[in-house]
């Protein structure tokens, strides 16, 4: 049921508003407030949908209860009520945050219309904050020990700025968690994170792939591209495996970190692009320099914060509720009872040399899900394991 408030000094029209929104749809539940100050009450302490807002009201006007309420609940949607010399301030309201306005005396069907227009506008906002969670949630950084407690601290500090990371550590230890982590806590974080595996695209492709091509630039190339970077303008773009980069890729890398602009493949034309770079490797690119496979100035380009992921050797202390967090993924992606791995199962695991790191761990838990004992047990791990 849908909880809309009307915040209107005038008797009158506070009642026809009421009488109009209840008769219309019976899921439609009104509440009333006298005016600003009593609204800002209400709307503080209950969880509406929709306020209809008078303008021009005793105490405290509709502005400033848009204002305030659009602080607090960011989610509130607001037609606010104008009368004929309010149409200007109605209009300036949208800039801050009003869905519509309504005129008085209100048309019947330009206000149902909006209201069922505002909640669902409302839906999807939910809808995108709920799907936007969920995603979050599938680049969760679990665990406990020091070293990754660390590295959440470091991501705190850096994410917020403007700094270039550059993520270090072996395969399958999380770096792409990092990535995505430090764009969702930055202020780039309503645009989009583009992802690109530098060491899955042939060398061949890379450039078209960061900066897109001209139409009958190569073979191949029927139609104009976008690339990385331009879909990328405005937030992140997350370049792993940067050290398999090729050598000239890398150098049109360095200039649009440069320069702020990149060049399509068969094209002159500078196209400027607002882009930060997070960039991840398994290789140690000092070695690399040193053998002339990776450019030294674009290196420190990119190293202006350093973020080293240790392996899962070096953090056995989070093996435990790794562990658990995996067996209760699992189980509900699989519509399947949580399996509990009893403690002599957990103790042998943690002692295991893990080479493929946290992803080789996640699929050992489900294996032991899919073959082992309600309650994993140490024989189940030492029979379905490869160790």
């Amino acid at each position: 049921m849908s909880k809309i408030l009307i915040i209107e000094d005038e008797v009158a029209i506070r009642r026809v508003l009421k009488k109009i929104i209840s008769e219309e749809n019976n899921s439609y539940k009104v509440f009333e407030a006298v005016d600003g100050v009593e609204g800002i009450e209400l709307i503080k302490e209950n969880d509406y949908d929709l306020v209809l807002c008078d303008i021009k009201m005793p105490k405290m006007d509709g502005v400033e209860v848009l204002q305030y309420s659009k602080k607090i609940k960011p989610e509130l949607q607001f037609l606010m009520i104008s009368g004929h010399g309010d149409l200007d301030t109605a209009v300036n309201t949208m800039r801050l945050g009003a869905f519509d306005y309504i005129s008085k005396p209100p048309d019947l069907n330009r206000l149902l219309n909006a209201i069922r227009n505002a909640l669902d506008n409302k839906e999807l906002i939910v809808e995108n904050k709920r799907l936007k969670k969920k995603i979050s949630k599938d680049y969760e950084m679990i665990g406990n020990s020091r070293a990754i407690t660390q590295i959440k601290e470091m991501i705190e500090k850096v994410a917020p700025t403007e700094a270039r990371v550059l993520i270090t550590g072996a395969n399958g230890t999380g770096k792409e968690l990092v990535a995505h982590w430090l764009h969702e806590k930055s202020k780039r974080n309503k645009a989009p994170l583009i992802e690109v595996n530098c060491a899955a695209i042939p060398s061949e492709l890379i450039e078209s792939e960061l900066f897109g091509h001209k139409k009958g630039s190569f073979t191949g190339a029927i139609k104009d591209r976008t690339g990385k970077f331009e879909a990328a303008n405005g937030g992140t773009l997350f370049l792993d495996e940067i050290g398999d980069m090729s050598l000239s890729a890398q150098a049109k890398v360095l200039r649009a970190l440069q320069e702020g602009k990149i060049q399509r493949v068969g094209d002159a034309k500078d196209i400027e692009v607002n882009v930060r770079v997070i960039a991840a490797t398994n290789k140690d690119l000092q070695k690399e320099i040193k053998d002339k496979k990776f450019r030294e100035d674009l290196y420190h380009r990119l190293a202006v914060i350093l973020i080293a992921v240790p392996s899962l050797n070096d953090r056995r202390d989070d093996i435990p509720i790794l562990i658990e967090y995996f067996a209760m993924k699992i189980a509900k992606e699989q519509g399947t009872s949580t399996k509990v791995f009893k403690a002599k199962a957990i103790k042998l695991l943690q002692e295991y040399n893990w080479t493929g790191n946290i992803r080789e761990l996640r699929n050992v838990v489900e294996r032991l899900i899919i073959l082992g004992e309600e309650k994993v047990s140490e024989q189940d791990v030492k029979m379905f394991t490869s160790k």
